[in-house]
């Protein structure tokens, strides 16, 4: 081997770093994937929701958890049943990606002009959303930001429980609360 052939100290030890760094990177992103595998499936279930009125509309409440290829995805529908016997359905669904913090997600909502995901803007009305891990809990937040610059936070908790997920929802205006939610989603 002569002489030119060997990389110089200072380079070494920046390709040294380098491979740590990549190696880091790479345990990282599959611990957090290695916690989002654990509340992978279907879930079901019904509540009762409070009405103005005093009384309660029955609720069917769905969840689906999904693995992606850079993060995991979670789809949600409830199905309200009015008295007249009318049902309204809201679905939605967000993938999410790992962060550079532990346990944090961020939303994979919209792709951007380079094609890269991005999150939507709460100043254009959109939710701003993100998701972590904690213990046996997976959290979605949402804030959304009104044209007057109320502000209005949604928080799903789906906690891992014998046969399914507690889910906990909880909805506050600029602070106050102002819905709150609490079933059990059966695995399916």
């Amino acid at each position: 081997m002569t002489r030119s052939s060997v990389p110089p100290p200072a380079a070494r030890r920046l390709l040294h770093l380098m491979l740590i760094v990549t190696a880091a990177l790479v345990l990282s992103a599959q611990g957090a994937l290695a916690d989002i595998s654990r509340f992978v499936g279907d879930y079901a279930g019904r509540a009762e929701i409070p009405t103005a009125d005093g009384g309660t509309d029955p609720r069917d409440m769905s969840v689906n958890i999904r693995e992606t290829s850079d993060g995991y995805s979670v789809a949600w529908t409830s199905t309200t049943e009015k008295d007249d016997g009318r049902r309204k359905t809201k679905s939605y669904e967000i993938e999410f990606q790992p962060t550079d913090r532990d346990g944090v997600f961020s939303a994979a909502m919209k792709r951007n002009v380079f094609g890269h995901t991005a999150q939507l803007d709460p100043m254009k009305g959109e939710p701003y959303v993100w998701s972590r891990i904690t213990g046996d809990t997976l959290t979605v937040f949402s804030m959304f930001v009104a044209p007057n610059g109320d502000y209005e936070m949604q928080q799903y908790d789906r906690t891992l429980v014998e046969g399914g997920l507690q889910l906990d929802f909880s909805s506050n205006r600029n602070g106050q609360p102002t819905r709150m939610i609490s079933t059990l989603l059966s695995r399916q």
